[in-house]
């Protein structure tokens, strides 16, 4: 039996090295200039878009000063959950759930929107752009240039955005083509966001550790001895960048 999968994102991702390796050093550089300066991180996604603002949130080898934007309906719990769907196309909500937010000038936003078509994820940038925030999307740059615009005024999400990488997937994510029908399975923007945003904190980590910083923003896993009272001393020094209970 074949695993057509695994080949398909071997080959995205040595595509996404290849090619965003600049994007993605910019990435770093925004991330660590954020915590040197003692401004904060934030990420958001609507959706499955979501899921890698879990991964970087409160995760042992993670960044203790990413802080998520959660918006409860459009998170996958929702229920009926196609009303994330109706949530994340209607235009006023994402720059509601930016507003709720402590985000401003000097920080770093992460947003992850595939298409990068609906107003929700637009909306966020745009509200922390304005308040003077750098933003980093991932987003399909081929997929978003091949579809219209949700948001009113016709902007996409790589459109409003200062640094954009780009995941290189296809259109609609499904990868794999399965005989007798249409619709291809096994969305792959999930495995490739993570890759590249793991790759960017490493790389961040490295980065200000080589600066000689004494204590690093990074969360030590909870499941070793020790490692709750690494993370409270790590919270100490970081804790006017966490917007999130600890």
């Amino acid at each position: 039996m074949e695993f057509l999968y695994f080949s398909e994102i071997r080959r995205l991702l040595d595509q996404v090295e290849k090619t965003e390796s600049k994007s993605m050093e910019a990435a770093v550089g925004a991330l660590v200039k954020a915590i040197l300066d003692k401004h904060a991180i934030y990420v958001f996604g609507a959706s499955h878009a979501g899921i890698l603002t879990q991964e970087m949130f409160y995760r042992a080898g993670g960044l203790v000063v990413v802080n998520p934007i959660f918006g409860r309906e459009v998170m996958l719990d929702t229920s009926p959950v196609t009303h994330t769907s109706k949530m994340e196309r209607l235009p006023g909500y994402g720059t509601l759930l930016a507003q709720k937010t402590c985000i401003g000038n000097g920080d770093v936003l992460i947003v992850h929107s595939v298409s990068g078509r609906n107003p929700v994820t637009i909306e966020v940038a745009m509200e922390a752009k304005k308040r003077g925030a750098c933003v980093i999307c991932i987003t399909n740059l081929s997929y978003s240039q091949s579809v219209t615009s949700r948001y009113p005024s016709g902007k996409k999400l790589y459109e409003v955005s200062d640094i954009v990488i780009d995941n290189h997937g296809e259109k609609g994510d499904a990868c794999v083509k399965i005989k007798g029908i249409e619709q291809k399975v096994s969305p792959t923007s999930t495995v490739i966001g993570a890759s590249v945003l793991n790759a960017v904190v490493a790389a961040a980590a490295q980065a200000l550790a080589d600066t000689g910083l004494e204590i690093l923003p990074i969360f030590y896993s909870a499941n070793v001895d020790g490692g709750d009272e690494r993370n409270r001393r790590v919270y100490e020094e970081y804790k006017d960048n966490i917007h999130y209970s600890f």
